[in-house]
């Protein structure tokens, strides 16, 4: 508390930072995640290189690939002035967001392939003898029946960028991790737990809503 008192003036910008670093990463994954999972659901011979590329972003360290976007997104700002004065640098939130991107792809991507997957194909058979179109199939059949894996996906997406948010503090992208490095550099102790409990403490939040949202989801008497 302590801690909090002294740097009251910054929490609040570096709690709004790390919020924005979380939703900058999340939106561009529910753009894309979703018509890739259903493309790898619906075309097998895709499945297998999407797949393989999502899953070797997930093997790469967090620290590593922040450290490998720096170089090349330097060399971009300097070589295009006007990406440099949009922000584009090889510091500070574009490396982060980009990272945080690539990922929160794989689970999206993954849940959703999994959630239409996971529907019998006499579902869609019926509604077809009823004679729905495809398009009325996919929205009113298969995307509600497929949504409670889909959000599962996104919840452990949401987890994973708050946590991993922290790491970007490193890059120079701010957030509660700025107060968990600084106080690591300057053996601030206290201060470790002023970036930490905070960023456990979203998580949780953000883990019991969409757990609520998940269990909202599913169809009646499935819950």
């Amino acid at each position: 508390m302590r801690e909090y008192a002294n740097h009251r003036a910054s929490f609040a910008g570096q709690f709004a930072t790390h919020l924005n670093l979380v939703a900058m990463a999340l939106v561009p994954a529910l753009i894309l995640g979703p018509p890739l999972g259903l493309l790898a659901h619906r075309r097998a011979a895709v499945r297998g290189p999407l797949f393989g590329l999502l899953n070797f972003f997930q093997t790469i360290p967090s620290i590593a690939l922040f450290a490998l976007l720096v170089a090349p997104l330097a060399a971009l700002g300097d070589a295009f002035p006007l990406l440099k004065r949009m922000g584009v640098s090889g510091i500070g939130t574009t490396p982060a967001v980009i990272a945080l991107i690539m990922y929160a792809l794989l689970p999206v991507v993954r849940n959703t392939y999994a959630g239409f997957a996971g529907i019998s194909a006499e579902i869609a058979e019926a509604a077809r003898g009823m004679g729905m179109t495809p398009h009325q199939i996919l929205w009113q059949v298969e995307v509600p029946l497929a949504l409670p894996v889909i959000l599962s996906g996104l919840r452990i997406v949401t987890v994973q960028a708050i946590g991993l948010t922290v790491v970007a503090a490193l890059i120079g992208a701010g957030g509660f991790g700025a107060f968990i490095f600084q106080g690591l550099g300057q053996y601030a102790i206290d201060l470790v737990p002023l970036g930490a409990i905070p960023t456990i403490a979203l998580a949780l939040v953000a883990d019991f809503l969409l757990q609520i949202l998940i269990t909202l989801s599913k169809p009646p008497g499935a819950r």
